[in-house]
């Protein structure tokens, strides 16, 4: 299996041009994957879809976050976006999604997604496995109870034909799932993002502090953990996706 650092990555973003998480997105990915600075090709998908010979001529795929967009309010930009996540899947091409990716491809799939603020999960959230979670290569390690850090108010309410339900915590049913046969794996918590990198995305976004449970960056740094558990899903990930493409 060659090494993390000789592969190509491209990160699908959905994300205006000034939003200082643009960059912060790539570099998130780069540290849990081990890889060098500039490692991560980025395609904003607001400006249309990846091409098939960019998709072919990369080794894996990342779906992220959104800054300002959601699957369920949608857009002009949105159906060309979801057709690109159907033609990941049908390619079987190593694709990780997180977050908005996680519900994006949901949707593109057959899906449901809705928004819920109600529901919101901001900060360190506790998931449970699955049964199916419990048997995973990539889930299993991480025991049948564990923190995740999350960031989202839009939920996916029901999952595509097909997608195995691993992960769920206490608001949100559908945390985790993957297609089974195919190197393709999406989590509405973020394990990309450790402690720092959780605060500072909310430090952007100020307005989910309250969703948090929190008036300042402060507390919401005290009541935050480390989270090397969930960041190791992405290199467990990568290991599978590799063997099995």
């Amino acid at each position: 299996m060659p090494a993390p650092r000789d592969l190509r990555f491209l990160l699908l973003q959905v994300r205006n041009s000034d939003d200082p998480m643009r960059g912060h997105e790539v570099t998130s990915f780069e540290r849990c994957f081990g890889l060098v600075p500039g490692q991560v090709e980025v395609f904003d998908l607001l400006g249309g879809a990846p091409t098939p010979a960019l998709i072919d001529r990369v080794d894996v795929v990342l779906l992220g976050g959104s800054g300002d967009y959601s699957v369920a309010r949608g857009g002009a930009w949105l159906p060309a976006a979801l057709d690109a996540m159907v033609g990941l899947h049908e390619a079987s091409k190593p694709t990780f999604a997180s977050c908005w990716g996680f519900q994006a491809m949901a949707r593109a799939l057959g899906g449901e997604v809705v928004t819920d603020r109600s529901r919101a999960e901001v900060g360190p959230t506790r998931m449970s496995l699955t049964t199916a979670g419990c048997a995973d290569p990539v889930f299993g390690p991480l025991g049948s109870r564990f923190q995740a850090l999350s960031g989202h108010e839009d939920h996916v309410v029901s999952l595509p034909e097909g997608a195995v339900l691993l992960a769920s915590s206490e608001r949100s049913v559908n945390q985790a799932f993957h297609f089974p046969g195919k190197p393709i794996y999406a989590t509405q918590f973020h394990p990309e993002l450790d402690r720092a990198g959780l605060v500072m995305r909310i430090g952007r976004y100020p307005a989910y502090l309250a969703l948090a449970g929190v008036s300042t960056l402060a507390e919401l740094e005290e009541k935050t953990p480390e989270v090397p558990h969930t960041e190791a899903i992405l290199p467990r990930f990568l290991e599978f996706a590799l063997a099995v493409s």
